[in-house]
């Protein structure tokens, strides 16, 4: 791929358009922090869950989970009068972190209000008690969680799979744009200029180096990020620095209807040589159909598709162990992307379905509310391995390009065995013999 800036999606062949010491350091935040302009965030209407996700039920009323962040002075009696008038509104607070700085401090709150009470009327009793730079939004069950258990649960999740990181970032963070600038060319493991080894905070902007070399951007809108924010996240990218590109090796034996067995486990970099030899057995069209633009250019995208810190890529190969399909899970930003690419020989035999099934249930284990792919109106068989996925879907024209978008909200239960041990989901069939971690590849 070239040195340019990614946004953990797929290459622009896609055709898609939317789319000192420790102690110094923090000190220099804290002082830097306390003498920052404010980016008040609207009152309401921020983008959150729909009502219905924060209303708890089953109490002696119903109730609504919010999360607020308010700046508070750092003197005695300052959040206790906060709290005061919060009780006076009837709202439980279920837990508080607190982000000293110098003169002024920053509150989380995970609160429980009456379902009657607004984020308005929330946001005028807490500005009446002191409170500045109040930001709210909807919350749900999972935010019940406590801050070191949730972070200890995505450090763990990022130590598993490389291919995590970019999602614990946003769980940390909340609703952020990531995008990766890679290192420049020959500049091997540095850095562009400008980032230091330890990151750099601009309130609502944050930059880490990219534990390959370039820099990891994290923005967010209206909400400045705190020190503790940046101090979290640049240690779950030293972490994965750390340990290195890795991605669970777990397989399927999978057994198609016509009594081929094939293999699906994660892919990597290390498939490289293993695609572009299925490229160059792919007939044009059949290329053509998958990256919308010239058939000669498309394997300089490999490095980019099969890197983990992009998305997820599953790899299907036969039993003698030629790789002949690649199915993609792309980030991009709040919505990600899929794609497909079987070999002529293998094509309908079920093993795009498979594939679109599994990717697609990823997507929805990672949080992702809708997934889309690029096509075109005359590629049937990704058009049909959408509508097999059995979710409302929707249809746009772009430039030429089909996008066909999958709401996962209501994606159906999948069927994991029947009476003969097979298993369907997406439209394929297939039995299933799962198998150890596999050493090698």
């Amino acid at each position: 791929m070239p040195d340019t800036t990614h946004d953990f999606r797929s290459p622009p062949a896609q055709g898609r358009t939317r789319g000192g010491p420790t102690a110094r350091l923090t000190a220099a935040f804290h002082s830097w922090w306390a003498r920052r302009h404010g980016h008040a965030p609207p009152a309401s209407g921020t983008g959150g869950p729909p009502p219905a996700a924060g209303v708890v039920h089953g109490g002696p009323a119903e109730s609504t989970l919010w999360r607020m962040r308010t700046t508070v002075r750092d003197a005695p009696g300052a959040l206790a009068a906060l709290c005061t008038a919060l009780a006076g509104e009837d709202v439980d607070i279920l837990s508080l972190q607190t982000h000293p700085l110098g003169t002024a401090t920053v509150d989380e709150f995970l609160l429980r209000a009456p379902a009657g009470l607004t984020g308005a009327g929330l946001t005028a009793a807490v500005s009446g008690a002191g409170g500045t730079g109040i930001w709210i939004e909807r919350a749900d069950a999972h935010d019940l969680v406590d801050a070191p258990t949730r972070m200890l649960g995505l450090a763990t999740r990022t130590a598993l799979d490389a291919a995590e990181l970019p999602l614990a970032l946003r769980q940390l963070l909340g609703r952020c744009t990531i995008r990766s600038l890679p290192a420049a060319a020959g500049a091997g493991r540095r850095a562009p200029d400008g980032v230091p080894a330890e990151g750099t905070l601009e309130d609502t902007v944050m930059r880490l180096r990219a534990p390959e070399g370039g820099v990891i951007t994290v923005e967010r809108p209206y909400l400045p990020f705190t020190p503790t924010e940046f101090a979290r996240a640049r240690a779950l990218v030293e972490l994965d620095t750390r340990l290195g590109p890795r991605v669970p090796r777990g397989q399927d034996v999978l057994t198609l209807s016509e009594g081929s067995d094939i293999t699906v486990r994660r892919a990597d970099t290390g498939d490289l040589e293993a695609a572009r030899a299925m490229h160059e057995r792919c007939s044009p069209e059949t290329l053509r159909l998958r990256y919308h633009g010239p058939v000669g250019d498309v394997d300089r995208y490999l490095n980019h598709l099969l890197g983990p810190r992009f998305g997820r890529t599953l790899a299907v190969r036969t039993a003698s162990g030629r790789l002949v399909g690649l199915g993609h899970l792309l980030w991009d930003g709040d919505e990600t992307e899929v794609a497909l690419l079987v070999e002529d020989a293998w094509q309908r035999r079920g093993i795009g379905g498979e594939l679109l099934a599994r990717l697609v249930a990823m997507a929805g284990e990672a949080g992702c509310a809708h997934v889309y792919a690029v096509t075109q109106a005359s590629n049937t068989g990704m058009v049909a391995a959408m509508r097999g996925l059995e979710l409302p879907l929707d249809y746009q024209i772009e430039e030429g390009t089909l996008v066909i978008t999958a709401r996962l909200d209501q994606r159906p239960a999948r069927r994991v065995r029947d009476e003969h041990g097979e298993r369907e989901h997406g439209g394929s069939r297939a039995g299933r013999r799962p198998q150890a971690p596999a050493d090698g590849r």
